[in-house]
């Protein structure tokens, strides 16, 4: 058996999934009539780690991505993870709008989720490893409840427990 148990907390998106509902949005866009000259593309660049929208007109943008969130959420992969920017003006008359990916847990957020997990009164120790959490505990159920502790709460990021050990 062993001393100390531990799991890490972070946020990752399943890139497969994420292709499979970007490659849905496409087909549902190229089939809805009311979308029919949308000319719609979205496209994931792992580079910046950002989605790439673009269509006729703002309306249009707004549409195809209502439809994304749609197939994402089907995929069991959380809003949250979505950080949409400002729809802009293209060349052509066209729209663009860039959406950040979040990847990982940010130090301010990181520290709100600390701060919580201190304040439950649990023995557990929490250390920030990059852009996860590290939490370690003697007892296995003190695990459990900080991961239903983390899952109650709304940290505007979807927070997923990673790496049980």
């Amino acid at each position: 058996m062993a001393d100390t148990y531990s799991f890490d907390l972070g946020s990752k998106v399943d890139l497969q999934e994420l292709e499979n509902a970007i490659q849905q949005t496409l087909k549902e866009v190229a089939n809805r009539y009311d979308l029919k000259d949308a000319d719609a593309a979205l496209e994931y660049k792992s580079s910046d780690s950002k989605l790439h929208l673009s269509a006729a007109d703002d309306y249009k943008v707004q549409q195809v991505y209502d439809i994304f969130k749609q197939k994402l959420v089907k995929r069991n992969i959380s809003t949250k993870v979505l950080t949409p920017g400002p729809i802009k003006s293209a060349l052509g008359g066209t729209a663009k709008q860039e959406i950040e990916l979040q990847n990982g847990i940010s130090k301010e957020k990181a520290k709100d989720i600390i701060k919580d997990i201190k304040d439950s009164g649990l023995k557990v120790q929490t250390q920030i490893q990059d852009t996860q959490i590290r939490v370690t505990a003697k007892k296995i159920d003190d695990l459990q409840a900080i991961i239903a502790l983390v899952r109650g709460k709304d940290y505007g990021i979807d927070v997923q427990a990673l790496n049980y050990r």
